[in-house]
């Protein structure tokens, strides 16, 4: 579907003309139209909110397939850096779950928040600066973090319009994997599983960093469906 064809389909006849008015301005699509269909959830996304990718949509399809493969339900998750709620809200009416979700923007909350409730999705929200003010031991950690290096080049739809916040990450993008994963341990329990969304290029050091804290067997790099590196998948056995 075409960015016009979207707009076509979501917005009014009395609102079209405005939106593709937007939309030559450089404004992305689904904030044109204010929401964005996730696994089958239609979402509220706004600036406050990063636009859910089909990258993560498998980040989630394969977590999903290892919960029930390796670990006993219920299933107690928490998902780190929330965002506009898409992976804890898929992952809650896909499993037989608890879950937390933080964020450490107080605007993104009350997306993810009113996201939870148009969903039927009961999910605990609070704010934190990934595990930093988390105190409860859980069986999934999972996060979509910012893992964008502040030096590396940004179509500029996603550079002018997408909360920076939630983009660029500081040591070339790794920084918010190293403060999940030296954390970690301390809220993981066994069996457990670590899931991360990454940058394609950042398989191997993430692998690394995991290594710190985690068997070396344990950590497996899993690629997206245009064969990308674009998953760290962690099994605490």
């Amino acid at each position: 579907m075409t960015d016009k064809e979207y707009l076509e389909k979501y917005l009014s006849k009395d609102k079209l003309k405005e939106g593709l008015e937007k939309l030559k301005q450089g404004l992305p699509v689904q904030y044109i139209v204010g929401n964005v269909d996730f696994y089958g959830n239609i979402l509220k996304v706004n600036k406050n909110v990063l636009i859910p990718r089909f990258e993560t949509e498998t980040l989630v399809e394969k977590t999903i397939e290892y919960s029930k493969k390796n670990l006993k339900e219920p299933y107690k998750i928490i998902d780190l850096g929330t965002g506009s709620g898409a992976i804890a809200i898929t992952l809650k009416k896909h499993l037989n779950c608890s879950i937390d979700a933080i964020d450490i923007s107080s605007e993104a909350l009350k997306v993810a928040e009113e996201n939870a409730k148009n969903n039927g999705a009961e999910i605990n929200f609070f704010q934190s600066n990934m595990l930093e003010s988390v105190k409860d031991k859980y069986d999934i950690i999972i996060s979509n973090p910012p893992y964008i290096a502040h030096d590396e080049n940004v179509e500029d739809i996603v550079k002018n319009n997408e909360p920076h916040i939630a983009l660029y990450a500081k040591n070339n993008g790794l920084e918010f994997y190293q403060k999940i994963l030296e954390k970690a341990n301390k809220h993981l329990n066994k069996p457990g599983l670590i899931a991360l969304e990454i940058g394609a290029n950042q398989g191997e050091k993430i692998k690394k960093i995991g290594q710190k804290y985690f068997n070396k067997d344990s950590i497996k790099v899993e690629k997206d469906l245009t064969g990308k590196d674009r998953y760290v998948f962690i099994f605490n056995k």
